[in-house]
């Protein structure tokens, strides 16, 4: 069965609005906001750069901890059911650790989240070539993606109180995208919980596009992520080539490894003698989601037994990226010097599909001129009894 918070989306936002109705600070009042958020020094960049870290501290105790070097998610610490705190998120202690020798630990991820096939692309009739970083393919916007970047940052006031809004501009030609593209991250924890993602680009000429965020949770706090049961709402999935490029099939889950229709823990049958998972190392994958795009919805759910900690994702995306954390492989020592060993983390990452521009029969990435793109992603935390 899944959890009973499994509410509608309209339910949600009024259980958000009636919450920050009785909470929020109105302008000239003396009342705590439900969420405060305080600046300092995170460090400098290799060029001498300096970047801040974000402290977002919760009216219910909840922090969260982001950075304006590739907007990552530093750290996330939320009650279990016994009310102990603890850090969700895989990362570093220090800004170093990111710039040296991070998987995209907590990322913001762009232009093109997950893979284009060979690092090339077509788009009305003219051929781009894109820095190819992973086997013979392009990852997650390239060798400096927005993952590794210096966002403009500002402390907001907006529905719940504080929020962080990070803004990029990306020239034209920016690791081989076309088009000067305005980027606008807000980043909002909620009073429910919830951690708010909010993507909004703009383009001043025709390009793709394809936004995610890249956090490695483990609801334990460590060790393998094998006993956490994970529920995606999707019946198909993207099957991939040796490369992890989708071949085009859109193939159902039934009676395959890769069916979470029902909570299943991720150790169940990451094992079995599967083409997929070998090519994925586990899994590595993309789900068809069953929600229409473009709208808010509750996407997946993992929930960790030991600690009673559940997350919850919502999204407007077609797409769900599961990964298993199968290449973290024991030689990342992370915060206070814990060493991340085979799947010790996992991500969920709501995206469009995996080399869309080269696929037309997959929902489309691209942005003219005149539009407006626009995604949204909460990851949500609650406790079981």
């Amino acid at each position: 069965m899944i959890n009973k918070l499994f509410l509608p989306v309209a339910a949600v936002l009024a259980v958000m609005l009636a919450g920050c109705a009785s909470t929020c600070e109105c302008s000239k009042e003396a009342r705590p906001l439900p969420c405060k958020i305080t600046k300092a020094p995170f460090g400098k960049t290799l060029d001498g750069k300096k970047v801040d870290i974000y402290t977002f501290h919760s009216i219910n105790g909840v922090e969260a901890r982001i950075s304006n070097y590739g907007g990552i998610l530093v750290s996330f610490k939320v009650p279990d059911r016994f009310g102990h705190m603890g850090d969700i998120v895989l990362g570093y202690d220090n800004l170093e650790g990111y710039l040296t020798n991070s998987p995209y630990f907590g990322a913001m991820i762009g232009r093109y989240g997950n893979r284009i096939a060979n690092g090339k692309f077509t788009l009305d009739d003219v051929k781009y070539k894109l820095a190819v970083n992973n086997g013979p393919n392009a990852l997650h916007g390239g060798l400096k993606g927005f993952d590794k970047r210096i966002w403009k940052a500002k402390i907001i006031q907006n529905d719940v109180g504080e929020a962080l809004e990070l803004t990029y501009l990306s020239k034209d030609g920016e690791e081989g995208y076309p088009g000067n593209l305005k980027v606008k991250a807000v980043y909002t924890l909620m009073p429910d919980n919830g951690l708010r993602l909010e993507y909004t680009a703009t383009t001043d000429k025709d390009t793709v596009l394809n936004l995610t965020q890249h956090s490695y949770f483990n609801l334990a706090g460590q060790g393998d992520i094998l006993g956490h049961k994970v529920f995606i709402d999707a019946d198909k999935f993207t099957p991939v080539d040796d490369t992890l490029i989708p071949t085009g099939e859109l193939r159902p889950v039934e009676d395959t490894p890769f069916d979470f229709l029902q909570p299943t823990a991720i150790g169940a049958r990451i094992g079995q003698d599967d083409k997929q998972l070998k090519f994925g190392n586990g899994y590595d994958h993309n789900y068809v989601l069953n929600h229409p795009a473009g709208h808010l919805d509750v996407i997946a759910q993992v929930s960790e037994p030991t600690t009673g900690r559940i997350l919850e994702v919502l999204s407007t995306e077609p797409g769900l990226q599961f990964y298993s954390g199968n290449f973290l492989d024991g030689t990342i020592s992370g915060k206070g010097g814990r060493v991340y060993n085979f799947r010790n983390g996992f991500c969920m990452e709501p995206q469009h599909f995996p080399n869309s521009p080269n696929q037309s029969d997959f929902p489309p990435t691209v942005l003219r001129p005149g539009q407006v793109y626009h995604n949204t992603i909460i990851f949500r935390l609650s406790t079981s009894k």
